[in-house]
């Protein structure tokens, strides 16, 4: 008796485990089943989400795979092409816990580099190589095409590069071409080139063509003799790189490897990325696209997940008499909220796995407008693999899921009895917590926008002023029913006929309905003026900077890669010339404690000499003195001094360009940073860092009898110009103005499709409340005017909520970058945002609205939802 009963008590809970689970089972099959049902019976509302997931999906697997491909990609190398391992410096700061940031100048190495390569066990022979900067003229004019790089002719063999005709050259006047280079010249063996390396022009018998093993797309080549080439390049004891060439059946891997263990602080390159040592641009193009497509494809995700989510709201609405019925049959909230759930996942999946292919077009297309803008270098391959499109569609069908638990809250949680009652009225009263939510968001993106400039010094203020606009769009999106209903009423005291009242009178009693179509809409006027009119403004105070701080008279530019330090002596020397300022530029790298982390900041650079800015340009100092500007001394501007915590008598640790770190004392602060670089130090300094060591510019004051033509009339590629001449410095965080261009324009093109799928979706359903305004005398005309103004009404409510949403982070920024409240908004391009705005909303409500009054109107009063 005892066993049994012990038997049966331990055989009881599995039993009734399993049944549980079974049952599990049995409500997880019919919740499917019926969100399955409802999908094929409301394939009308449900279409308008799976094309909102459907299109994220494409456009974050598109983001996905190019940043892949700047993860992974490469192009072929060229001169380097016959080299298993290519040998050279590190060119990124090293950062502990994120990704290293790129150096802008070449990391060169110890010319002994390529003796202890050499030694390593599967290295057949090692070629140290160095590029010398070169403009090829032609006509005394400057050769149009890839930069064209000097190098000794001992690295031919890297290509290889084989003599098509001629020899190799012998004498320090003889030079080799490459044989694109020497039929773009016209040149042949003996024939005579101008080279002009720096400013200095000089004249070279070609001794000979050269065929390279592939053709060279991205650069052209001149071989010098190695005497030459190590005099023209200028630093003794230095090299660029060092090309391998292994011995036969040596594995490129394990050799790379080998050198990296044998000669402590180089880096090797095998396979594509051997290009990357080949030019910097390579390198610098590949951490551009990483930095683009991740920025880009975080706002995107948080894009899908706001967009399906308003998209699902605005279907539950659609669907409130269903779902009130369910409830008054005794459906529990739990069930409600599974069964929309499902309905979620199964839209969103099928949306998700739609997208995928039309993503992969779009990331080809991006890649043809990338390397057509000059992102990327040509040849740099796309990489195509599952991992982008298996990450979108899990963040696809997340957002589904979430955005589908969002919508069935209010829907689950009300009673049968209050839910058949909303059946009739719309509920005009937000939930409790999202009222509060969007109520506190609001000062608290006035707060970020308006009070930030003022109480934070540098770049934070910058950011949380552009990061109010998120805020108040969420703000926006948790208040739309009541901001919408708000405009509607204060339009409705406007006197108009009876279609204006009934426009009027169906915007407030359908605020909620409506607002989830226009918020879509309000996102994209909200984005698309700050992200366009912060542009401007930061141009804008750029170029009044660098226009209004060039007080010299003239300025001398060259149309090679730059002039020559040796020419500012030269000029100071032409009479009538009082003053000239040499200007190098380069990009630096501030790092300095917070915390127990080290923060870094990229920044636009220039070297100037101190004694030559009072007479040539005014960086509007505010406090210390330019004139200390030497040795290891730094000049910031105003707001990388706030962002870096330092000021006059402070020190920084300044990475100049090609990575050396130095401790700089600051000096002075100064406002005009956007016009000419954040970061000013000593001239020596930067050319000293720099890979060719050349000028930007040289800034000449003079009296009027100063004959400058003349003087630099033996360097064919320098002119003189005017004070206009001189550019704004680049932003260190820019990125190239064509590619934010066109991913704005994705990203804008997501919102107006989100804003015509919202707007259809709305209106289509709203063919049982047209059949009736026309059974009880309504006219067809008439309903139609009436939506006409329901659409102005919407645009007019995207357009004003939008404004307003952006205006503080537009004012928050321009206070912080220039200490002026009024940012820079050309009318031209608001009035085509504000046109923009009109034209995907008019259409997406008057064509629906025509369709829907086309039946009969009996015969619309009787068709179902």
């Amino acid at each position: 008796m005892s066993r049994k009963k012990s038997g049966a008590q331990a055989v009881g809970p599995p039993a009734a485990g399993k049944a549980k689970k079974k049952k599990v089972r049995t409500l997880s099959r019919q919740n499917l089943s019926l969100a399955w049902s409802t999908i094929r019976g409301r394939k009308g509302g449900f279409t308008a989400v799976l094309i909102a997931v459907a299109i994220g999906s494409a456009v974050i697997s598109a983001c996905g795979v190019l940043l892949e491909t700047g993860i992974s990609s490469g192009v072929p190398a060229e001169r380097y092409h016959r080299t298993a391992v290519v040998v050279g410096g590190y060119q990124a700061m090293e950062v502990e816990g994120d990704a290293d940031p790129r150096l802008s100048e070449r990391v060169r190495l110890p010319a002994d580099t390529v003796e202890k390569v050499g030694a390593v066990k599967g290295v057949e022979s090692a070629v140290g190589d160095i590029s010398v900067r070169t403009t090829v003229l032609k006509n005394d004019s400057v050769l149009d095409g890839p930069p064209v790089y000097g190098h000794g002719w001992s690295a031919s063999v890297l290509a290889p590069f084989t003599l098509r005709s001629g020899t190799p050259p012998r004498a320090a006047g003889d030079v080799v071409l490459d044989s694109v280079l020497a039929r773009r010249t016209g040149a042949a063996p003996g024939d005579t080139v101008t080279l002009v390396t720096g400013s200095k022009p000089g004249s070279y018998r070609v001794s000979g063509v050269a065929e390279p093993a592939v053709p060279l797309e991205r650069q052209g080549a001149v071989f010098f003799t190695d005497d030459e080439a190590a005099r023209l390049h200028g630093l003794p004891g230095k090299i660029d790189a060092v090309g391998v060439l292994a011995a036969k059946g040596t594995d490129a891997g394990d050799l790379a490897d080998r050198i990296e263990k044998a000669v402590p602080g180089v880096v090797t390159y095998t396979g594509d990325d051997r290009s990357d040592a080949e030019t910097l641009d390579v390198g610098q193009m590949r951490s551009f696209v990483i930095e683009v497509a991740s920025a880009f494809g975080a706002t995107m995700i948080l894009l899908v997940v706001i967009v399906v989510a308003g998209t699902l709201a605005l279907s539950v609405q659609q669907r409130r008499r269903e779902l009130a019925l369910l409830r008054a049959v005794g459906a529990t909230p739990r069930q409600v909220l599974r069964m929309i759930g499902g309905e979620a996942v199964i839209v969103g999946g099928i949306g998700a796995v739609l997208g995928a292919v039309p993503g992969i077009l779009l990331a080809m297309l991006l890649h043809t407008v990338f390397t057509a803008a000059g992102a990327l270098p040509p040849g740099f391959s796309l990489v195509i693999t599952a991992t982008p499109v298996l990450c979108a569609l899990l963040i696809c069908v997340l957002a589904a899921r979430i955005g589908g638990w969002l919508a069935a809250r209010r829907a689950a949680k009300v009673s049968a009895v209050e839910a058949l009652g909303d059946v009739a009225v719309e509920p005009k009263k937000l939930g409790w917590f999202r009222l509060t939510l969007g109520v506190l968001l609001v000062p608290a993106g006035l707060a970020v926008a308006i009070v930030l400039p003022i109480a934070l010094p540098g770049e934070s203020a910058i950011e949380g002023a552009a990061s109010s606009a998120l805020v108040l769009v969420i703000a926006v999106g948790l208040l739309g029913p009541k901001l919408f209903g708000g405009v509607a009423s204060l339009l409705a005291r406007r006197r108009g006929d009876v279609t204006w009242f009934l426009a009027t009178a169906n915007s407030r009693a359908r605020a909620r309905r409506l607002s989830a179509a226009t918020t879509p809409l309000i996102m994209g006027v909200t984005m698309a003026s700050a992200q366009l009119f912060s542009g401007t403004t930061l141009a804008a105070t750029a170029h009044d900077q660098a226009v209004d701080g060039v007080i010299a008279d003239h300025v001398v530019t060259s149309d090679s890669a730059g002039i020559s330090p040796g020419l500012a002596e030269e000029l100071r020397g032409v009479p009538g010339v009082r003053t000239v300022g040499p200007v190098a530029r380069t990009s630096t790298i501030l790092t300095w404690p917070d915390g127990d982390s080290i923060q870094y900041r990229i920044s636009t650079a220039q070297g100037v000499d101190p004694a030559a800015v009072p007479d040539t340009m005014d960086l509007g100092v505010l406090r210390g003195d330019l004139s200390g500007l030497t040795g290891s001394t730094v000049a910031l501007s105003r707001l990388v001094a706030g962002t870096v915590g330092a000021d006059v008598g402070g020190q920084v640790d300044v990475h100049l360009g090609d990575g050396t770190v130095q401790k700089s004392k600051v000096v002075a602060v100064y406002e005009n940073g956007l016009g000419f670089g954040d970061v000013t130090l000593p001239h020596d300094v930067v050319l000293a860092h720099t890979t060719d060591h050349l000028d930007q510019w040289l800034m000449v004051n003079s009296d009027r009898e100063a004959d400058l033509s003349a003087a630099l009339k033996p360097y064919p590629t320098l002119s003189v110009r005017t004070a206009g001449a001189v550019t704004a410095a680049p932003t260190g965080d820019s990125g190239d103005g064509g590619i934010s261009l066109v991913l704005n324009a994705v990203l804008l093109g997501y919102l107006a499709i989100a804003v015509v799928n919202t707007l259809v979706m709305a209106t289509i359903s709203r063919h049982r409340e047209f059949a009736l305004l026309r059974l009880v005398g309504t006219r067809t005309r008439q309903v139609r005017s009436m939506m006409r103004q329901e659409a102005g009404i919407i645009v007019v409510s995207a357009v004003v909520v939008g404004s307003i949403a952006a205006l503080p982070s537009l004012i928050g920024m321009s206070y912080a970058i220039r200490h002026s409240v009024f940012p820079s908004i050309p009318p031209l391009m608001y009035l085509g945002i504000v046109i923009a705005a009109a034209v995907i909303a008019w259409p997406a409500v008057m064509l629906p609205a025509r369709l829907a009054l086309r039946p009969p109107a009996v015969e619309a009063v009787s068709r179902p939802e």
